[in-house]
């Protein structure tokens, strides 16, 4: 569940009209529901309760600190995939040695950084990194914990771009040569065998897949613990979330908080396809959701700016661009859009391409969606953009980057502010002076 909703004919998240919002920040800015991330991690921690389990919350979804230090609080630990993520991780005061440490090309620099602050452990991607990480351990006369990442090559029928479980992506080592991997590991004097780590990929949004993978790799699991005395057991994340929702006909309504899509799947799902296999293995296992956590939790408030009507197309466009969210324009992904003033129930919908300001031809939010009649000045909402959102955002076109806003009950408040226009040159130096 999500605490999105109308209230009083306004666009409410939690106990806060979010008209408000943008009226006091302006827009385009991101607005995030605290009430949405502790429920959705409740509920997870709850369904796993049966098996030796931690949630290393995915940083690449969401970094705020405001968003890590609510995470920690609840009991998260933090999956990171850079030095940068940790860096964030200890700015926020939460635990360096709650964190897993991923990634195909981490650098040197990283990798010492990641053994000086004490992470849980190192996921190896390859052979070449295990040896690089050996080294920078030797020097500083330690034995780093790794767990090495094992490529199921398992097809987890999700956009070819999110998708890491095969043989034909770039993550892991594949299975049949992990053994003989984790053998060279053994005999590295500066490696501590800490654990196994895979992810399939991401917006999966069934529950087969994981428990697949899982099968698949449950042989290796007991010959490592048996052999090496492995302390976990890394599933990955990648749960989906609910993107799209159909129009509730006969209600005026453009939009409902109980609204889903054929495709989505819950936690009970989840829960009940993985808890099987897992039960077996009698291992702590890590799960690192991202998006399942904070995605719903998230809004992108926009005003149109102007309407525009061709022979063949009408067209919305708002402030917000492809700059700020660019998962429509990079996967084709859906969002729901919606305005923040209730549409009565003689509002005619008519089809509208939603885009933005960017001088791409790619900067859209919606194709041909049907909306209620759009007018400059009109505040919307684009939904599900608290994953992959912000953090994907840049300066393209010298765009600012927009505001963030976090709520709790009927409280709001700004944890990133607005770049301004000198927020786009300060660190560029001028070689004349």
């Amino acid at each position: 569940m999500h605490f999105f909703r109308y209230r009083d004919g306004r666009l409410h998240c939690e106990d806060v009209d979010l008209t408000c919002v943008a009226e006091q920040f302006g827009t385009p800015t991101y607005v995030y529901s605290a009430g949405t991330i502790l429920d959705h991690y409740a509920r997870l921690d709850a369904a796993l309760a049966p098996i030796d389990h931690l949630i290393f919350y995915a940083v690449k979804a969401n970094s705020n600190r405001a968003i890590l230090k609510l995470l920690a609080r609840a009991g998260a630990g933090f999956d990171i995939v850079s030095g940068g993520e940790l860096f964030r991780v200890i700015a926020s005061g939460c635990d360096p040695a709650r964190c897993t440490f991923a990634g195909v090309g981490k650098s040197r620099q990283e990798i010492d950084y990641a053994l000086e602050q004490g992470v849980l452990s190192l996921n190896v991607e390859s052979e070449a990194e295990l040896e690089q990480i050996d080294d920078i351990a030797r020097a500083r006369n330690l034995r780093a914990p790794i767990a090495l990442r094992v490529n199921p090559d398992i097809d987890p029928h999700t956009h070819q771009y999110i998708s890491t479980g095969s043989n034909e992506n770039k993550f892991g080592i594949a299975l049949d040569q992990i053994e003989s991997v984790y053998a060279r590991a053994a005999a590295m004097r500066n490696i501590d065998i800490v654990g196994v780590q895979m992810h399939i990929g991401s917006q999966i949004t069934a529950a087969k897949p994981f428990a697949t993978a899982i099968k698949k790799v449950t042989r290796l699991l007991r010959q490592l613990k048996s052999k090496y005395g492995i302390k976990f057991f890394g599933i990955g994340g990648g749960m989906g979330i609910i993107y799209r929702r159909a129009l509730e006909s006969g209600s005026g309504k453009w939009w409902h908080e109980h609204d889903s899509e054929p495709s989505a799947f819950s936690v009970r799902d989840y829960a009940e396809g993985i808890l099987p296999p897992l039960r077996e293995l009698d291992i702590r296992i890590l799960l690192e959701p991202g998006r399942f956590l904070v995605g719903n939790a998230g809004v992108l408030l926009t005003r149109v700016l102007y309407t525009k009507r061709t022979p063949s197309k009408k067209f919305a466009i708002v402030d917000a661009g492809m700059n700020d969210l660019i998962r429509p324009a990079l996967y084709q992904s859906y969002h729901e859009v919606v305005p923040l003033e209730q549409p009565g129930t003689g509002n005619n919908a008519q089809k509208v391409d939603i885009v933005g300001p960017v001088c791409e031809s790619g900067d859209f939010f919606a194709l041909d969606r049907e909306m209620p009649e759009l007018h400059g000045g009109d505040l919307l909402a684009i939904m599900s953009a608290g994953a992959y959102g912000f953090v994907m955002a840049s300066n393209y076109n010298s765009r600012p980057l927009p505001a963030e806003v976090l709520i709790r009950g009927d409280k709001f408040t700004l944890i990133r502010k607005r770049q301004t226009w000198g927020d786009l040159v300060r660190d560029e130096i001028d070689p004349e002076r």
